[in-house]
């Protein structure tokens, strides 16, 4: 089976998937893909905005129905959760807006929304338009980088497999780097309180 035929006849379901969970790399990706014409820029975007928008809200509502039972049975959670709950106290309309901008935050961040006072109609709303301008955005960057590349390489048919496939390294890597971050800081924090106790 050829990249082609893959992403013709899942690139679609896969882009919905990819956004319903995180999705910036599937994205960019597609968008790679409709430069080559394998998939159409138009659906690749909306695939990208209905999947964004039902994963954040789904992650919207597990925070506000399960919000509190969860945070106590996951207190790990706890951090990442309060400190997005004080910036939605200051912040609350652009939090909302511009959360899926930032990498590693598309599933906390609802989660935490839901946690908060912010009314449900007022989320949706925004949701609808964040979600708009993020499929957007970053369908046309997989597009023009697809252009970029072509003026580069010149015959990107050679070279289209390796690309995608730097992309998700590329991806692969920050989320690992970041992840690591993340285990560092809690395990200093941990150590930390430890020595709190000793003394």
């Amino acid at each position: 089976m050829t990249i082609e035929s893959l992403v013709r006849d899942f690139g679609y379901l896969a882009v919905f998937i990819g956004t319903f969970l995180e999705g910036e790399t599937i994205l960019v990706v597609a968008g790679f893909a409709a430069y080559e014409a394998y998939l159409r820029l138009e659906w690749v975007i909306v695939a990208a905005f209905f999947g964004s928008l039902f994963g954040d809200q789904l992650y919207f509502f597990i925070g506000r129905y399960k919000g509190e039972s969860l945070l106590k049975k996951y207190r790990s959670w706890e951090p990442r959760v309060n400190r997005f709950r004080k910036m939605m106290a200051r912040h609350e309309t652009w939090f909302i807006l511009v959360f899926r901008f930032l990498y590693g935050l598309r599933t906390v961040a609802p989660f935490a929304i839901g946690l908060s006072s912010v009314r449900l109609r007022k989320f949706i709303l925004l949701n609808i338009l964040s979600a708009a301008i993020w499929a957007v955005t970053l369908g046309l960057l997989g597009y023009f980088f697809g252009q970029v590349m072509e003026a580069v390489l010149h015959d990107i048919k050679k070279y289209e497999l390796i690309i995608m496939a730097g992309i998700f390294l590329v991806a692969s890597i920050i989320f690992v780097l970041k992840r690591f971050r993340r285990r560092r800081k809690r395990s200093g924090g941990s150590v930390m309180t430890r020595r709190e106790r000793l003394k």
